[in-house]
C-alpha cells in the first residue's frame, strides 16, 4: 500500500487514481475516507454528488503543494493550471498533517 509522506514522517495511506476510470470515480459513493486519494494527472476536481467535505491539495509534478482548499459537497473547484496532480482527504486532515502551500510531499510504497 502506498503512503503519503511529509519529510520523513508518514501522514496517511494513499489510494492512487491514475487511470481515467479511477479518476472519474474518485471519492464518489463513499461516506468518508481514511487516508488520502491521489488523482494524477489532474488540475481540477469537483464534489458534485459527494457526501462529505474534503481538503484538496493541488500539486506540481514533484508533489510540491501549490494551493490548498476545503470544498463542501456539491461544488465545482477552480482549476489550478500549474498543477499536475491533486490530493484529496476528509476535511480537517491537512491541518492535522501539516499540509499547506510550499510543502514537499512524497508517495512511497
Amino acid at each position: 500500500m502506498p503512503w503519503l509522506l511529509r519529510g520523513d514522517k508518514v501522514r496517511a495511506s494513499v489510494d492512487v487514481a491514475d487511470s481515467p476510470r479511477l479518476r472519474a470515480r474518485g471519492l464518489l459513493g463513499r461516506d468518508g475516507i481514511e487516508g488520502a486519494l491521489l488523482l494524477t494527472p489532474a488540475r481540477s476536481v469537483h464534489t458534485v454528488g459527494m457526501r462529505f467535505a474534503i481538503d484538496v491539495a493541488y500539486c506540481d509534478a514533484d508533489l510540491v503543494v501549490l494551493r490548498t482548499v476545503r470544498m463542501a459537497p456539491h461544488r465545482l473547484g477552480r482549476p489550478c493550471w500549474h498543477a499536475h496532480s491533486v490530493i484529496e482527504a476528509e476535511a480537517g486532515a491537512f491541518e492535522r498533517w501539516g499540509i499547506a502551500p510550499g510543502v514537499q510531499l512524497e508517495v512511497r510504497q
